[in-house]
């Protein structure tokens, strides 16, 4: 068999094949070979069975056994045809699955193709639609353009100049625009406005068109053209072309920053620092200017001034009269006063039937307590309960402020004492009706009798004696005259008629206030008016804050608090003062600018008080101070309350020769911050129910501060005036051996709570004093029941032991509260 070209090929029987090498030699000579290639003959028989090979659909050819090679059977020539048919199939498929996947890449080629034409061909469309409409824009400006010269200059046609006449739309006739035809106009792609009409196709601008002026003068920007356009429509619309400017009343302090202004003015910050640089003024967007001179800037953008002072931003702050139609029955504050370990807690236990004695160290009362008891009458009762030291003078004379009612506890075994003097000036200060409850008339050395003469020096008068003031005689232990002490505090509230507006902005006072280490900023307010919700946003002395959870003197959570109910405020930025006067406002913004105007105040006011205002005043002071031994302390207590009545007893002690001065004072833990302080001026630091940090410790280990920790403010006071008087006794002094981690709390009959330890620090010993820390917060102190080491009892356990303790009358314990663990001496003190 042979092709086209005459040359032979491979048939499917045997023969030869020829074809042509070209050989190449040095020196570019080349040359043809013919070579012929000799195949070896294959006879195949035809299968006995006689069926199609390979699939061909045509019967193997039939061979002549006597022709096959020699040592081939039938059935392995059978398998040779098998073999050779199968794989001619497998190279029919293969060219099959070639050819669809060449006819897939080409039709993906294809689709491809037609995408890319329909993209392009949209886009094309979407440009002409847009220049069509740029010509239309343009057109209709260049009509509106004739249009105002000829009402401004009405004179023939013939005589304007040509240079001026605008070119006739297509369509139209004359001079006249095609008004009617804009379908027409915007299909015929070549009509184009003429170069006077669209400057800003004219062109780019060259230099000697600048400089010549030209026919025209500067082309204008694209820029200038849109607003031209957009003015155009706006008076096609019926709008009026240019925006009327508003007249705004700008309230100007006596200082404002640059960008506060042109925000007060609503105009661009960048045009009011160019009128502060016309005027002489270099200043930025975040520079002061004093009124003066941003009343001249307002006035030169047409707004008017309002002069306002900085106390003007309290005025958000509303002090409006409430209506009576508005004022709603409220439940009473009753503030218990009275002298110290007179019974005044005692009786509000009863009242409530809780223990919080035992919560106080000492059995004193340390902070102003809020609670709210149900009487069996269904009314609601608040109660105030504030200390009886004379330390705590200041929070006791906030409790009268808030108060409607005072109950004066006097014990009936003692009559009359000085803090009870006290209490019933704070009373009659406030101008509020007072209730007498005589305690402890379950002694037999109680006299009541003496304790009404004795109030009658103090022009306290009760009914007994003709008087106007209730007396009660009331014993906490048996609970007797309690009902009827309820009773006369119901009467009286009845006779006051207390009501309040629930529905308007609150308004409170902060009773006491804390830093809590895991809550942040807590203070318990007192809500008087309005009610308190939680999202509010408020003002509170010097801090403001958004209320993040309000907790009631149950320590739930709470959605809302009305009138005459305390609760404790979570979302503070920082902690109040005790007795700061609690007001909600609209915005942040509000609430931040007078909290800063305050801080300013007050920062103003110390500075005052600190600095001497005359040279003569100067050279007093260094000479008063002369001869004077002054010593230096830092105080850090748990809550606000505390911290104040410490410093203010603090001011009381000294005479001539000595005085006491406090450094710092302020709540929470004590920090390096604070050790730093006290290294560098040489004083103790005095911690009030709370403790020393790890980190201060250490700090205050290395420079040789002293650290002196008391949950008993009596001893504080009678420490400090004995170091300042020289006059030391023997002190009795605590000396830290252990410190152990509470991991697991267990419950063991017989027992009660035992607290699984490991110890950290030191030795745990059974004899000890023990404390119970909480965020470096004493919550209890007091002695160990059982020290247990497995099963068995034991004297003592060594730092990285696990033992078992158990607190004598308390169960408290939680896992992770740290236990201290100390021993007392008494050694000699004396004065540097």
């Amino acid at each position: 068999m042979s092709d086209n070209d005459g040359k032979k090929t491979l048939g499917v029987r045997g023969g030869q094949r020829s074809g042509q090498v070209k050989q190449s030699f040095s020196h570019g000579r080349t040359k043809n070979v013919v070579v012929e290639t000799k195949r070896k003959r294959v006879v195949v028989p035809k299968p006995a069975s006689g069926k199609s090979g390979g699939g061909s659909g045509q019967s193997a050819p039939k061979t002549d056994p006597s022709k096959r090679p020699a040592g081939i059977s039938d059935a392995e020539m059978e398998r040779r045809m098998k073999a050779l048919a199968a794989a001619k199939s497998r190279e029919a498929e293969e060219e099959e699955r070639r050819q669809a996947e060449e006819k897939a890449r080409a039709e993906e080629r294809e689709r491809r193709r037609r995408e890319l034409e329909e993209k392009e061909r949209e886009e094309r469309e979407r440009e002409e639609k847009a220049r069509q409409k740029a010509e239309e824009d343009a057109r209709r400006l260049a009509e509106q353009e004739a249009a105002k010269k000829q009402e401004a200059a009405p004179q023939p046609e013939e005589q304007q100049p040509a240079a001026e006449a605008p070119k006739p739309a297509p369509g139209g006739k004359g001079g006249q625009p095609a008004r009617k035809q804009p379908e027409r106009d915007n299909r015929d792609r070549t009509a184009k406005p003429s170069k006077g009409d669209d400057k800003r196709r004219s062109g780019k601008l060259t230099l000697n068109q600048a400089l010549s002026g030209g026919e025209g003068g500067r082309q204008k920007s694209l820029a200038s053209m849109k607003r031209k356009q957009e003015r155009a429509r706006q008076k096609a619309m019926g709008g009026s072309a240019q925006r009327e400017k508003i007249v705004r009343d700008v309230q100007l302090p006596e200082a404002i920053v640059v960008s506060e202004l042109a925000n007060r003015m609503a105009e661009r910050v960048a045009d009011v620092v160019k009128s502060l640089m016309q005027n002489g003024i270099m200043a930025t967007q975040n520079q002061t200017i004093d009124a003066d001179t941003a009343e001249l800037i307002i006035e030169e953008f047409g707004h008017k001034v309002t002069r306002v002072s900085d106390a003007d931003v309290e005025d958000v702050i509303e002090q409006v009269e409430d209506k009576a139609e508005d004022l709603k029955q409220r439940p009473p504050v009753i503030t218990v006063m009275g002298h110290v370990d007179h019974g005044k807690t005692s009786v509000l236990d009863a009242i409530r039937k809780t223990k919080v004695v035992s919560g106080e160290a000492g059995g004193i009362t340390q902070h102003i307590g809020a609670y709210q008891v149900e009487s069996e009458g269904g009314k609601t009762l608040t109660f105030l309960d504030t200390p009886g030291h004379a330390a705590f003078t200041s929070m006791r004379a906030r409790g009268a402020q808030v108060t409607d009612i005072v109950v004066l506890v006097v014990a009936a075994d003692d009559a009359v004492m000085p803090q009870t003097v006290e209490a019933i000036h704070h009373a009659k200060a406030a101008g509020v009706p007072m209730i007498v409850a005589i305690n402890k008339c379950d002694k037999p050395s109680a006299n009541p009798d003496k304790v009404r003469t004795d109030l009658l020096q103090h022009e306290v008068i009760v009914e007994g004696l003709s008087g106007d003031v209730q007396d009660v005689e009331v014993s906490a232990i048996n609970g007797t005259g309690l009902d009827d002490l309820i009773e006369s505090i119901a009467l009286q509230a009845e006779i006051l008629d207390l009501k309040a507006n629930p529905d308007r902005a609150a308004e409170g006072a902060v009773i006491e206030a804390q830093l809590d280490v895991g809550r942040g900023p807590v203070a318990t307010v007192l809500v008087q008016h309005g009610t308190l919700r939680r999202g509010d946003i408020f003002v509170v002395g010097e801090q403001w804050g958004k209320v993040r959870a309000l907790i009631n003197d149950q320590g739930n959570r709470v959605d809302e608090a009305g009138p005459s109910v305390p609760v404790e405020v979570l979302g503070l930025n920082g902690t109040p003062e005790a007795g700061d006067v609690l007001n909600v406002v609209e915005t942040e913004a509000q609430a931040r600018e007078i909290a800063e105007y305050r801080q300013e105040q007050a920062k103003d006011k110390r500075a005052a008080a600190g600095a001497a205002t005359t040279l003569e005043q100067m050279m007093a002071k260094a000479k008063a101070d002369e001869n004077v031994t002054e010593l230096p302390i830092l105080v850090k207590a748990d809550v606000q309350g505390s911290a104040e009545a410490i410093v203010q007893a603090m001011e009381k002690i000294g005479n001539d020769e000595v005085r006491v001065r406090v450094l710092h004072s302020g709540v929470g833990a004590i920090t390096e911050t604070d050790i730093g302080l006290a290294e560098a001026s040489g004083a103790p630091v005095f911690g009030f129910n709370v403790r020393a940090n790890a980190s201060a410790r250490n700090t205050a280990n290395q420079k040789g501060v002293e650290i002196r920790y008391y949950s008993v403010i009596y001893d504080l006071v009678d420490d400090v005036k004995a170091a300042a008087s020289g006059l030391l006794s023997n002190e009795i002094r605590e000396n830290f051996i252990g410190y152990a981690e509470i991991r697991e709390v267990f419950k063991v009959s017989g027992v009660g709570k035992v607290a699984g330890c490991l110890v950290t620090e030191g030795v745990a010993r059974r004899s000890a004093g023990v404390r119970l820390l909480r965020d470096d917060v004493v919550i209890h102190e007091g002695t160990l029941k059982t020290l247990k080491r497995f099963k068995d009892e034991v004297s003592e356990v060594i730092s990285g032991q696990e033992c078992g303790m158990a607190f004598e009358n308390y169960e408290d314990v939680r896992p992770g509260d740290v236990i201290e663990i100390f021993t007392r001496e008494e050694v000699e003190r004396a004065l540097d």
